[in-house]
């Protein structure tokens, strides 16, 4: 399946674990004579420059080798942010128009964490094909869909038999290996890479809610969840749907980066349900966790002992008064008692 789409794609459920924001990185190419393999998991669809070139060529945004005069085919190796199940990849040539390959296909694998570009490229481990050769688009989206249900760690995209490719997203669903964690180790279970997802917010009219739950720390305001200022009644919020069920042990609201547009305050609530979307989320039964307080400009608030004494929960609501910026909001937990 192919399709080509012009705007940047987001799929609800499903996390682009190749991304380099996401801890995806690109480990071995077979050759990258004119662009960097890097290059394809940077944010954005990649820009055009027309008049920059480099002793080697046309600068281009993206991963591209030079053209093949023998046999095979060039490739790439990238480990994923985390293992994930992969429904979509996208393998996209914008701006490679004469230069684009003509075909592509995937393999993936499970490898260890610290395995090398040369580890995988070596007989011990074994490659799974879960897209299979394939007519690419030039400058476009190519959505290719993918029917394996097992979780994976690295893929190697297949290029036939030369050419460039802008960025390469792996859309997937996480799968967390939590049954490796030891009793009483706590977990970030709003990390977007521990499956936490942004179920509802009252407004994201400077950036999105999702950059709260990213990896790492934030790089700039825009890498956070700011809100427009209110000039009426209520207060700004967010709904977190956690990784799995937790016990709340620690909690941290980070507002670095925002020193004039922080919220004055915060409260945490938390809930357990089956399900909770933007349409009922008011219908869950809510309990405080943190009671309303008074917060600091770019400042990493650390509450533990601050928390309320709670039940195991599914969701927690970070409300912030009246409205402002926060850029990150990490959820640890015990889920020992939970694992089965």
């Amino acid at each position: 399946m192919t399709h080509d789409v012009n705007d940047e794609l987001a799929f609800p459920g499903l996390v682009d674990l190749a991304a380099e924001r996401l801890g995806g990185i690109a480990l071995a190419a077979s050759d990258e004579f004119f662009a960097e393999k890097e290059n394809m998991i940077k944010p954005g669809r990649g820009i055009f420059i027309p008049d920059k070139y480099t002793d080697r060529g046309k600068w281009m945004d993206g991963w591209e080798s030079r053209r093949k005069r023998g046999t095979g085919h060039d490739w790439c190796i990238i480990k994923l942010g985390a293992a994930g199940i992969i429904r979509i990849v996208d393998v996209d040539t914008n701006h490679f128009l004469g230069n684009n390959p003509a075909y592509a296909s995937i393999e993936a694998c499970v490898a260890p964490t610290a395995a090398s570009g040369s580890d995988l490229q070596s007989e011990n481990f074994l490659w799974h094909t879960v897209v299979p050769f394939s007519w690419l688009r030039p400058g476009s989206h190519n959505l290719l869909s993918v029917s394996s249900g097992e979780p994976w760690s690295h893929v190697r995209l297949n290029i036939f038999p030369d050419g460039g490719v802008a960025r390469f997203r792996v859309f997937c669903k996480i799968s967390p290996q939590w049954d490796s964690m030891k009793s009483g180790d706590l977990a970030d279970l709003a990390l977007i890479t521990n499956g936490g997802t942004v179920v509802a917010c009252s407004d994201m009219f400077f950036s999105q809610a999702e950059n709260l739950i990213m990896p790492g720390q934030s790089r700039s305001m825009a890498d956070g969840w700011e809100t427009r200022r209110k000039r009426g009644p209520g207060h700004d919020w967010v709904i977190i749907q956690l990784g799995r069920e937790v016990s709340v042990r620690k909690v941290e609201v980070d507002t670095t980066h925002f020193k004039g547009n922080y919220p004055d305050r915060c409260s945490l609530e938390v809930c357990s349900a089956d399900s909770i979307s933007a349409l009922n989320w008011h219908e869950g039964q809510w309990r405080l966790l943190l009671p309303e307080t008074r917060l600091k400009g770019n400042f990493a608030h650390l509450f533990e002992k601050e928390l309320q004494p709670s039940p195991s929960c599914t969701h927690i609501k970070l409300n912030i008064f009246p409205d402002g910026g926060v850029s990150r909001l990490r959820i640890w937990g015990d889920i020992s008692s939970h694992v089965h």
